[in-house]
């Protein structure tokens, strides 16, 4: 501060001497500074040197007669580097406000549910909750996909699931040591025992028409899911042609493949044949056509929200007190309310 101070003091100085005493006082600043820089050959300049170097080449049309230490050019990139740090700080204090962090999150969780929408169908939703954001900000805030769009695995199964059926046999040993066999059809929609029947001697063209009972003749799923089991011979994908349905055989020994079938075959063992002695082949339909009316009406599954296959009504408070109901001969109960 100081030495401005004395180089402002001595310019005014200047304006009161003569034009010799001024040439001289110039040829003895000259020499001095040659010295100088014979003896540092690059000086340090603070930023008050580049600014008075900035203003100068603006207000003196000669600045550059009067340059020793640094190069015009320099000045002249002192002067643009300015300029640009001149517009950076103007366009940072008064730039687009952050959005809220709310509001980030959303746009994220639209593009993870949403891996087929851009940002135009994104902001359209944000517009419609009320949200009022730009576009380019919806974009900004995406999530990058490296590859092109696609739906997950699990909204692929579920949009297939109304065309997609399963079928499997389990067989069931008698009091008698006979073995009786148990072909269940399941359909993959809701879960549900679309039909099921028990022979002693399966065939071919026993299973043919169960296929056609379970599935009928108009409704018929595009799908069907079995695995590589020589009953379904000839005569059975005959029937399955005709009905319009593409199998799927599973791959050998991989019954983690038909995991739906696997499972309610399980579900039948767990909760109801190992808890009783089968007599015969009648006694065996009526246990099962009365777990199967269990099953798909009251059981609750938790792949269905805890809902069973055929949505069960949620009774308020108000219908009445609680009443249980024996289900599958007291094996299982179902508790509704009825009205006193």
């Amino acid at each position: 501060m100081l030495n401005w101070l004395g180089i402002v003091v001595g310019t005014l100085r200047s304006v009161l001497r003569t034009h010799r005493e001024l040439a001289l006082e110039n040829l003895v600043l000259r020499q001095q500074l040659a010295v100088l820089m014979h003896r540092h050959p690059r000086p340090r300049l603070t930023h008050a040197d580049r600014l008075f170097w900035v203003i100068l080449s603006r207000a003196l049309s000669g600045w550059r007669d009067c340059l020793h230490v640094v190069q015009p050019e320099t000045v002249v990139r002192w002067h643009r580097k300015g300029f640009r740090y001149y517009w950076r700080r103007k366009s940072h204090r008064r730039g687009r406000p952050a959005i809220d962090p709310e509001i980030h999150t959303l746009i994220r969780r639209m593009c993870l549910a949403n891996p087929l929408w851009g940002a135009p169908r994104i902001h359209g939703e944000l517009l419609k909750l009320g949200i009022d954001v730009s576009e380019a900000t919806v974009s900004k805030y995406m999530i990058k996909h490296r590859g092109p769009p696609s739906q997950t695995w699990r909204t692929f199964l579920e949009n297939h699931a109304k065309e997609l059926i399963a079928l499997d046999f389990f067989t069931v040993p008698t009091a008698t040591f006979r073995v009786l066999f148990v072909l269940v059809v399941l359909s993959h929609d809701r879960r549900r025992i679309l039909h099921f029947n028990v022979t002693a001697h399966p065939t071919s063209g026993w299973t043919g028409r169960q296929l056609v009972e379970a599935c009928g003749i108009d409704e018929a799923p595009r799908y069907l899911l079995r695995d590589r089991d020589a009953i379904y011979g000839g005569v059975f994908r005959r029937q399955a042609a005709a009905l319009g349905i593409k199998e799927v055989p599973t791959a050998h020994r991989s019954p983690w493949q038909n995991p739906y079938a696997e499972r309610v075959i399980g579900s039948i063992r767990r909760e109801c044949l190992d808890h009783m002695v089968i007599l015969g082949e009648r006694h065996l339909k009526r246990v099962l056509a009365s777990y199967a009316d269990y099953y798909n009406r009251t059981r609750t599954h938790l792949s269905l929200a805890k809902d069973a296959p055929e949505c069960r009504p949620i009774h308020s408070p108000e219908q009445g007190r609680v009443v249980e109901l024996e289900r599958v001969g007291g094996l299982h109960h179902e508790y509704v309310r009825m009205a006193a």
